[in-house]
């Protein structure tokens, strides 16, 4: 199965596209953030009561569903290799990229974990649920002595501030680059991330030359 679902996505990774299950990923995850960001900062605006506390939940569910897609995502990257596109030609550029990559992942996975235990050690009296559907337990802290949670309270909150801020600094970074790639540079990197409206015509050789397992070619100067 894994081998027919490689095959399938290399029909788009060898034109330099990400497979249409990436895509949906990647602008799924991009609204789901953008939405976080915002409810976090509308949460913080709300007099404490009831209306704060609901705020929470819905930030807290749809944080778990995050993180959900989050390990999806990563299962599919490790599946199906991402396609050789021009951003992976550029020296420190590249390397720049797949740093910015890794950043993204610590924080989809570090931003719903800390909420998560922020929201256990807190012990409210509302279950979670995953986007509110799906019964998710939490974190087994009601054992611990009431100073041991408050410790664990104040680190998840301190690791979920700093990785906002992180976010909210690589967001920009990562559009701005995408844009220039694109706008500035005419290279094919948001190309690859957005639907193929030419599905229907017949696919010619790979515009590179390679597949997504070859490394691409070290620019020679001169």
């Amino acid at each position: 199965m894994i081998e027919a679902i490689r095959a399938w996505a290399a029909q788009h990774t060898s034109e330099g596209r990400y497979s249409p299950v990436g895509q949906i990923f990647h602008w799924v995850m991009a609204a789901l953030i953008t939405f976080q960001l915002y409810w976090g900062w509308h949460m913080s605006r709300l007099p404490v009561g009831g209306e704060k506390l609901s705020g929470y939940l819905v930030h807290a569910e749809l944080g778990l569903l995050m993180l959900v897609l989050a390990l999806l995502r990563f299962l599919w990257r490790m599946i199906v290799p991402g396609p050789v596109n021009d951003a992976d030609r550029l020296g420190w550029q590249t390397w720049a990229a797949h740093v910015t990559h890794v950043l993204f992942y610590i924080c989809f996975f570090g931003l719903p974990l800390s909420g998560w235990a922020m929201w256990s050690a807190l012990d409210p009296d509302l279950p979670l649920a995953v986007a509110g559907v799906i019964p998710w337990p939490q974190m087994p802290f009601e054992t611990l002595p009431g100073w041991i949670q408050w410790i664990v309270l104040d680190w998840a909150e301190d690791i979920h501030v700093v990785l906002i801020v992180v976010l909210l600094v690589m967001i920009p970074l990562h559009v701005g680059a995408a844009l220039k790639h694109h706008f500035w540079d005419k290279h094919d990197v948001l190309r690859g991330m957005l639907p193929d409206l030419n599905e229907d015509e017949v696919r010619e050789e790979p515009r590179h030359g390679l597949t997504p397992r070859e490394p691409a070619p070290e620019k020679t100067g001169g």
